[in-house]
């Protein structure tokens, strides 16, 4: 409950600010003392002004379900962002301190440095440490196994972003369907076709297939960041794992 609120203050913070600029542009422009400023306040009105103009003609009916996808969206994969990176560690000062503490005061101490490290790296190497009295065959089968799980968390979320990267086109794109039937609609009703009768439709029809697909295209760029940011916290894990044996294997060899 406490992550889904802090997504919603997350998305309140990063979209309240554009609407809040776009109804507050007009009295900034005319309290501009210089002409300069005048043309900068004017062409950050034509920005706000025409993404709130466009978001109306487009029907808010259609037009709002896609921007809850990308404020949805953005909302977890920000989330997700500064998770992976508070999850990443540095493997090979951390073998060190390991090895260091085998050294000076075996396992126990081992395990202390494991559990005082945050990421899923140590908690993978706790998990290992505390097998290593029933041999190093059920270390590896318990680092592979509790990898597993932490490979799961770390990929928490993305189903619903690349939900949103679906859904969000297809919501466009029935509002394109609904707008070419009111156009279609209302050529029947005035028994003509001239532009001018068909254009509403046809405007509804193209705005909500482009912010479908503006949408889609931003959360599929976070989406394959973040993808790329687990495999790269998976590939540190597995090699870690991999130095972990070794420096238990070395440490058992040396203690026999």
């Amino acid at each position: 409950m406490r992550k889904l609120i802090a997504l919603f203050m997350l998305a309140g913070i990063l979209f309240v600010p554009v609407f809040a600029n776009a109804q507050d542009a007009p009295a900034a422009s005319s309290s501009s003392p210089t002409v300069v400023d005048d043309e900068i306040v004017a062409e950050e009105q034509s920005f706000h002004q025409v993404i709130k103009e466009k978001f109306i003609e487009g029907d808010p009916v259609y037009m709002t379900p896609v921007l809850i996808c990308l404020i949805l969206g953005l909302a977890i994969a920000l989330e997700r962002i500064v998770t992976l990176n508070l999850s990443t560690t540095n493997t090979k000062k951390l073998i060190n301190k390991i090895e260091d503490a085998l050294s000076s005061g075996g396992i126990e101490a081992a395990k202390d440095v494991t559990r005082n490290t945050k990421g899923p790296v140590a908690s993978i190497f706790t998990q290992g440490l505390m097998r290593y009295s029933e041999g190093i065959e059920m270390v590896e089968k318990s680092i592979i196994a509790y990898g597993s799980v932490e490979m799961g968390r770390l990929e928490k979320g993305l189903v619903w972003i690349s939900l949103f990267i679906s859904l969000a086109p297809m919501l466009g794109f029935m509002g394109t369907v609904i707008g070419m039937i009111f156009a279609f609609d209302t050529i029947e009703a005035a028994g003509d076709i001239s532009p001018s009768i068909v254009a509403g439709g046809i405007k509804i029809a193209l705005l909500t297939t482009v912010a479908g697909l503006i949408v889609a295209i931003i959360l599929q760029l976070f989406y394959n960041y973040l993808v790329a940011k687990i495999d790269s916290l998976v590939n540190d894990m597995e090699d870690a794992s991999i130095s972990l044996v070794d420096v238990l294997v070395k440490h058992k060899l040396t203690g026999k």
